[in-house]
Parts: structure tokens; sequence; C-alpha cells
């Protein structure tokens, strides 16, 4: 099949980050409709309290998500590398060391994450009427960590190679069949919460599968052998060295989203259902920074794998430009005219919670292009093999969200929780342009070995 591979080390880089980042973006934007499919679909035919439920349970997937993004991505950089230098067999060696990697961890997470869900829910001072939902939403999606790992890792793998095309048939797989069973556990079967987080995992499970046939299948470079399987101490210890960071700089991140979480559940349910429609809308028009991060640390892994520092640069500059001039576009969209998408998520109370949401939206519109910035600095340098430097990010994002919401908690101020997020953004996006810069004029080396 044509494009299985794709050497992002020659040719015109715009015309490769573009052609790379358009099927991400989509793919991620159909990631975010099944993430939206629970809580339109609970917030319909259950009620707020559900909805509420479903955001509540948002910040423990997005710890989960993160991590498994963060430790997947992180794996496959040194693939990247590899593939960008033309060592064929290094590669194998790569995702047999990290398949192993990625079973154990994914066990240990799953086991730990059953039993401390109970009290990590009492931490965040959910509320009791949305306590039991969110707990069974929470645990099924737990329960599901190696699923999300298996189809995570596949995708990451092929997008290392530099095809974006396929992982985005997989994603509109995935998207459409928890659409379906949304529809027939939630509203069909009348399981809920339950059997909205059930709806997300199987999703997962079946689009796995099908990746994991496709590249036995359809990609020969990855035809592993015996000895591939075989973990090797070096290829782990560089794996770990820029996973574990990547993976915990979605944690500390997560911990943020956690304190501003406490702060939106003291003032009740309804905000909660609020704060979340406003989340999921937010979320689907960002995905072009994910995008943006994505194609940056493969185009940029690729050409470090060959030692091209001016091509990286320029790859820096194109994605920049882009997020900005789309920050712009959308966020003033988001100011004006996105609290009418709070019609798609509630029947109920729905003035005030569209109110609500237009707070929202109105405080991250004005603060996107540090967004921006933040998905792609991040990404990009964790591309070039540096895990630990993107974690100083992560941490002031941490500072700028537990200082806000904080106040926001004191003063019992909705818009102070809103603000959260920005304030994070901007402190994070200051830091990783300063760490940027003086990675490079300090002179590019290769962290990963």
């Amino acid at each position: 099949m044509k494009d299985v591979q794709n050497n992002m080390t020659a040719g015109s880089p715009v015309k490769i980050i573009v052609f790379f980042t358009i099927p991400v973006f989509i793919g991620n934007v159909f990631q975010q409709f099944y993430n939206m499919a629970d809580a339109v679909i609970v917030g319909k035919f259950v009620g707020t309290g559900a909805l509420a439920a479903v955001g509540n349970a948002g910040n423990i997937m997005f710890l989960i998500y993160g991590f498994v993004s963060g430790l997947t991505t992180g794996f496959t950089v040194l693939t990247a590398q590899k593939f960008g230098v033309g060592d064929m067999k290094a590669v194998r060696q790569t995702v047999g060391t990290a398949s192993a990697l990625l079973a154990v961890i994914g066990s240990l997470l799953t086991a730990v994450l059953i039993v401390f869900m109970e009290p990590l829910l009492h931490l965040m001072n959910t509320p009791e009427d949305i306590f039991q939902d969110t707990y069974s939403y929470s645990v099924i999606i737990s329960a599901g960590i190696l699923a999300q790992i298996l189809y995570a890792f596949l995708t990451s793998i092929l997008r290392a190679l530099g095809n974006s095309r396929i992982p985005l048939y997989f994603l509109t797989l995935c998207a459409a069949l928890n659409i379906v069973l949304d529809i027939a556990l939630v509203a069909g079967a009348g399981m809920g919460v339950a059997g909205a987080a059930a709806a997300t995992v199987v999703s997962q499970a079946v689009s796995g599968v099908m990746t994991l046939l496709y590249i036995m299948r359809r990609v020969p470079v990855l035809k592993m052998e015996r000895d591939d399987w075989k973990p090797r101490k070096g290829i782990c210890r560089i794996q770990l060295g820029i996973g574990l960071p990547m993976a915990f700089q979605f944690s500390i991140t997560a911990i943020g989203t956690f304190l501003v979480q406490i702060s939106l559940n003291m003032l009740g349910s309804t905000f909660v259902a609020a704060f979340t429609a406003a989340g999921k809308i937010e979320q689907l028009v960002n995905q072009i920074y994910g995008a943006l991060g994505t194609a940056i640390a493969t185009y940029g892994a690729q050409n470090l794998g060959k030692g091209d520092v001016p091509r990286i640069r320029f790859g820096f500059k194109v994605c920049t430009v882009t997020a900005v001039i789309y920050s712009v576009v959308v966020g003033s969209v988001l100011f004006l005219f996105g609290k009418y998408m709070t019609v798609l998520f509630v029947s109920e109370d729905v003035p005030q919670i569209e109110g609500l949401v237009d707070i929202y939206l109105k405080c991250v519109g004005v603060f996107m292009i540090p967004l921006g910035i933040v998905c792609i600095y991040r990404s990009g340098l964790q591309g070039l093999g540096y895990g630990i430097l993107p974690m100083l990010a992560g941490a002031a994002e941490l500072v700028g969200r537990a200082i806000v919401s904080g106040m926001a908690a004191e003063a019992e101020s909705y818009f102070g929780v809103c603000m959260a997020a920005p304030v994070a953004w901007v402190m994070a996006s200051v830091l990783l342009l300063a760490v940027y810069y003086r990675v490079m004029k300090s002179g590019l080396t290769n962290p990963a070995g």
C-alpha cells in the first residue's frame, strides 16, 4: 500500500508538515466526537446529573489517557529516530522492547487505579448526588487501560514511521463504533454512564485489534522476528528516559485539573455540568494544536536522526505560524458564538447553563495562542528526545492552576475556575519558548543517544 511509511527528512518541510498534520487533526476531531458522544448522549437521555458525573470523571480519563499517550509517544520517539537514519532492525527492536514495558506498566496502572478510585473521588470532593455514577464510569475506563495502550501504541508506531493517514482510518472506526454503542447501551439498554464507559473501552479494543492486523499484513518494516521481541537494556533505558517524563508531564497537568475540579465541585453539579459542556466544545476546536504537536515531534525526531538542525528549526516556524493564525480565527468564534453549542449537551436548565458556558468560552477564547505554543513546543522538544525539560512546563501549569483555583475556591468564583487553565497556558508557553531557544542556541544534540 502506498504511503505506509513517510521519510520526513527530505522534501518541502511545509508540504510534509501540512500533509502529516491534516489526517492527525481529522483523527483527533473524530476522537473528540466519540468523547463528546458520552457527554451528549448521557446528558440528553439520562440528565444533567449524569452529564456532571461524566465531566467529573473526565479528569480521571485525562490522567489515564494522558499517561498512556505520553508513554506510547515517548517510547516511539526512538523508533522515529532509527527510521530517520534508516536502521530498520533497530526500528523493530524499539517496538519489541516498548511492547514489554507497556504490558507491565499498563497492568500495574490498571490495578492501582481500580483499588484507589474511591478515595481519589472523595479527595476530589465529588458531590454525593453524582458520586456513584462517577465511580462506575471511572472504574470501567480504568479496567480498559490495556485496550487503550494497544490502540495508542500501534497508532504511535505508524506515526513514528511518518504515516498519519492510516491512524485516521482507525480513529474514524473507533469514533463511529463508540457512538453506535453509546446509543445502544445508554439510550437503548438504559445502562446510564456505565454504558457510556463500556462503549468507549470496547471501541478502543476493537480498533486496537484492527490496527494490529493491519500492521501484521501491510507494514513489512515491522515484520517482527523472535529476536526483535527481546527487551534490550539500552533501548529500555532510552525509552523510559523519554516516555516516563512525557507520561508524568501529563500527570502533572492532570493534578492541576484535579485542583480545578475540586474548586468547581464546591459550586455544585449545575456548574460542573456547564463546565463539562464548555470543556467539550473547547477540546473539539483545539485539536489542531495536538495535531501540530504530533507532526513536529515526528518531523523533529526523524530529522534529528539525520542531524539536520536547520530543517528542524524551520519546521517549528511552520507549526507556530499555523497555530497563531488558527488561534485568532477560532478564538474569535468561541468568544462570540461558542455558547450556542450548549443545546447539544443539555435539555434542561438551558439558559442558566448556556450563560455559564459562555463565561468559560470567553475566558479560553482569548488565550488560544499560548495553548498552541504549549502543545507545539512541548511535543517538539519531546520529539527531539528532551524528556525532562518539557516537564518544567507541566510544573508551571500546575503552579498556575493551583494558585488560580485556590483563589477561586476561596472566593467561590466560577470565573476564577474558568481562568485557571488560561493562566497555566501563559506560564507554560513562556517557559517552553525560553527552553526551546536555549536548546537551539546551545547547539542541538540527541539526548536519546
